[in-house]
């Protein structure tokens, strides 16, 4: 059978120091983007109207902006679509129009009549029309803020339930980093927050926890043979144990991804890019992220001898006898 980095031995820990100066020099510097500008928001939150027009020939840019200008629909976005000759056109700023005119909806026959005045009638086609109300919108905002934190509290419970707090509190940190580095990521990249973006980080945090899981039922499981070795040395085995599958998992999710990101078009491509940099993000934080917060928490609040999982102080200092002390890392065994 095949088999890739079959019985490694990588002290992945150790460099915690160094992970930790890289994750937050990429995170802080974005969220204090994020504090000073805040992101830009699609219809489903602010509100307006969203519509793709393919044209026969193709117009201006800014003709087209003028055209809509002079019918009212002022600060309207106008973005190339797919083709030359196809356009989106974003009306968030439409409000006025849409209250003359009785309803959100209207807007967009607004915009059709100006364009049909303006370039004459079967001179382009709407493929489609999307129209949300800034009520409607608040509430989306929300119930995605309302998403994200149900599924920390879920997931903080069962894996509480599954293993033990310990785990639960490191796994949820790690997702958190994961939500903190994601968000930065979406600021960098000038990503709009829509229910596409927002359905890509509820994917991510899912796939990440999935990861964390996995290398932690891992350590549960030798855990319970009681080597004698430290905790810090059961982590780390564990990572090693997993890394064939973190490989072969991560790699085909990335190829899919890719070609999602790639050839899978304006609408999708929000997700693909979210999800692309969420495995990177849940790779990381399961090995140089969750394991060192485990640790900590472990000399911090240490369990004691025969708890669930198998493990105890005793567990761990009768170890050190026989393995060396890791001096950079986090912490190694109990004193």
């Amino acid at each position: 059978m095949f088999r890739i980095l079959h019985d490694t031995k990588i002290d992945f820990i150790r460099l915690w120091k160094i992970t930790t100066a890289v994750t937050l020099a990429f995170t802080i510097p974005g969220l204090i983007w994020i504090a000073v500008s805040n992101y830009k928001y699609s219809i489903e939150f602010t509100g307006g109207t969203l519509m793709q027009v393919a044209f026969n020939k193709t117009p201006d840019a800014g003709d087209l902006r003028s055209t809509l200008d002079r019918a009212g629909v002022h600060g309207a976005e106008i973005v190339q679509f797919g083709t030359s000759s196809e356009f989106l056109i974003r009306a968030q700023d439409a409000g006025e129009v849409a209250q003359q005119a009785h309803g959100a909806n209207a807007v967009a026959m607004v915009i059709e009549a100006a364009l049909t005045k303006h370039y004459g009638t079967g001179s382009y086609t709407v493929r489609s029309v999307d129209t949300v109300g800034p009520k409607v919108g608040g509430e989306l905002r929300q119930k995605a803020f309302y998403a994200i934190l149900v599924s920390f509290l879920v997931t903080l419970v069962y894996l509480a339930y599954r293993f033990e707090w310990r785990f639960g509190v490191a796994a949820v940190i790690a997702t958190a980093h994961d939500i903190l580095g994601t968000l930065a990521f979406i600021k960098y990249v000038h990503l709009e927050i829509s229910l596409i973006v927002v359905g890509g980080v509820l994917t991510m945090i899912g796939y990440s926890l999935n990861d964390t899981i996995i290398i932690f039922d891992r350590v549960r499981e030798d855990l319970r043979k009681k080597r004698k070795e430290t905790l810090y040395d059961t982590v780390n085995r564990a990572v090693n144990e997993t890394l064939p599958r973190s490989v072969l998992t991560h790699t085909t999710t990335l190829g899919a991804l890719i070609g999602l990101a790639v050839l899978g078009g304006e609408v999708i491509r929000p997700f693909a890019l979210v999800m692309l940099f969420g495995v990177v993000t849940g790779t990381f934080s399961s090995i140089y992220v969750a394991p060192p917060i485990l640790l900590w928490i472990e000399k911090r609040w240490p369990r004691a001898v025969g708890t669930k999982g198998g493990v105890g102080p005793r567990n761990v200092r009768s170890s050190q006898q026989n393995t060396p002390r890791k001096d950079d890392a986090p912490v190694a065994a109990h004193r």
